[in-house]
């Protein structure tokens, strides 16, 4: 099979649902490149404010020369180079924020309001503003002045207490999950500030965006779990403290196979393939909750009846029989499965240094308003000509302000 994807060109004019939409954004890194990201996908014109000398560090993020990270999170996005430091570099910031609809920043709290563009002169500028206001731990609270990394959140949170197993460290997940997941609240929660605008009569608003309440949300009734019980439940690798069975397990070929038997009728129907219908009549796994408590003993014979397949002989038995696993992939195998292929999970676009590249596709789709690939990522102050042009300044202009290091 191979690793051939769907080839998209870019539509830079294609119609989007948030066509007219302005987004200027300030951030840096992972978690506000996620917000507006998913603002570009489906048409707003996303303006990277940069620095004139560094940019956006994804920008250096590289694998093998190539600036993945850029490429991918800087898809659909404009960019233009700003000295905020310089009181000229502000005032041209505060220009662009009178027709924008929404501001993403990430200082570290308190800075803004130190700058020549603090939060009120935004809102005074643009009462109709939204501004994003992204940190690692809040605007408020006594970590507020923190450095607010997601790994720092990851672990505060309790993410990496779960994480792992309970002989081993607590294990911190290999991606920026806290800014991938601030990511995603914050542009729905910036939908939604448009909408209270746009359909409610309402003004603009602050958004307090930070990476710890979203990464502490996905974790489900912790708090009410520990108030109920009183305990810290130990870590338990990839079992899960709700339902058993449920695993990743080893195949005969050295393979992966990962199982959740979640309902009773699922477990049951799985102890019957096994052959081992007393399972099912065993005080110890009749329940759901009788099996979770008594794990250590359950887990091991569906161990071994798995360890007797290869993955593709296991695959195939257990769907036939409907029972709900999955195979364990990696990137290698992701790329060439016929699925992925079939829904276009996996998109090649075109690059003018790659030639062509892959990356994730739109994400969600609709299907009568759907997100558009409409250009790729930007060089660094690639669209300062076009943006800069629309508040009056001519091309000498700009390159007076170059030369003074303010663009």
């Amino acid at each position: 099979m191979s690793e051939e994807f769907h080839r998209k060109e870019f539509e830079p004019s294609a119609p989007c649902p948030l066509d007219g939409v302005r987004v200027l954004d300030l951030s840096r890194l992972v978690a506000g490149n996620v917000v507006s990201l998913q603002l570009a996908d489906f048409g707003a014109e996303v303006i990277k404010v940069e620095d004139p000398k560094k940019g956006d560090p994804l920008r250096h993020w590289e694998i093998e020369g190539v600036p993945t990270s850029w490429k991918v999170y800087g898809r659909n996005k404009k960019s233009i180079t700003l000295n905020l430091r310089s009181p000229e570099g502000s005032a041209l910031l505060l220009r662009l924020v009178e027709d924008a609809d929404v501001l993403i920043e990430n200082f570290r709290p308190g800075t803004l309001e130190k700058t020549d563009f603090p939060p009120d002169k935004l809102m005074q500028t643009n009462p109709n503003l939204i501004l994003v206001r992204v940190s690692g731990w809040g605007q408020t609270g006594p970590y507020k002045d923190r450095l607010g990394f997601g790994t720092l959140v990851e672990g505060a949170s309790g993410f990496a207490a779960k994480n792992g197993f309970e002989d081993r460290e607590p294990v911190l997940p290999p991606l920026a999950l806290a800014d991938m997941t601030s990511g995603l609240y914050g542009a729905m929660a910036v939908m939604m500030a448009l909408r209270h605008k746009e359909v409610k009569g309402g003004s603009g608003q602050i958004i307090d965006l930070s990476l710890l309440e979203p990464i502490f949300s996905v974790l489900g009734p912790q708090a009410l779990n520990y108030r109920l019980t009183k305990r810290v439940d130990p870590r338990v690798g990839s079992r899960t403290h709700t339902s058993a069975p449920r695993n990743v397990y080893k195949t005969k070929d050295g393979k992966w196979i990962s199982l959740s038997a979640s309902m009773q009728s699922m477990a049951e129907r799985l102890f019957r393939l096994m052959g081992r219908e007393d399972i099912i009549t065993d005080e110890r796994f009749n329940t759901n909750r009788q099996r979770v408590l008594n794990n250590d003993q359950l887990d091991p014979i569906v161990a071994d009846y798995m360890a007797q397949f290869t993955l593709e002989e296991g695959m195939e038995l257990f769907q036939r029989e409907g029972i709900t696993v999955a195979p364990v992939n990696d990137i290698s195998q992701i790329v060439k499965d016929e699925h992925f292929k079939e829904r276009e999970v996996i998109v090649e676009v075109p690059d003018e240094d790659l030639g062509s590249i892959p990356m994730h596709n739109i994400i969600p789709r609709l299907s009568q308003s759907p997100g558009k690939l409409r250009r790729p990522a930007p060089k660094l102050g690639e669209h300062n000509e076009e943006i800069f042009a629309h508040l009056g300044i001519t091309k000498d202009d700009i390159t007076k302000l170059k030369n003074k290091e303010i663009i």
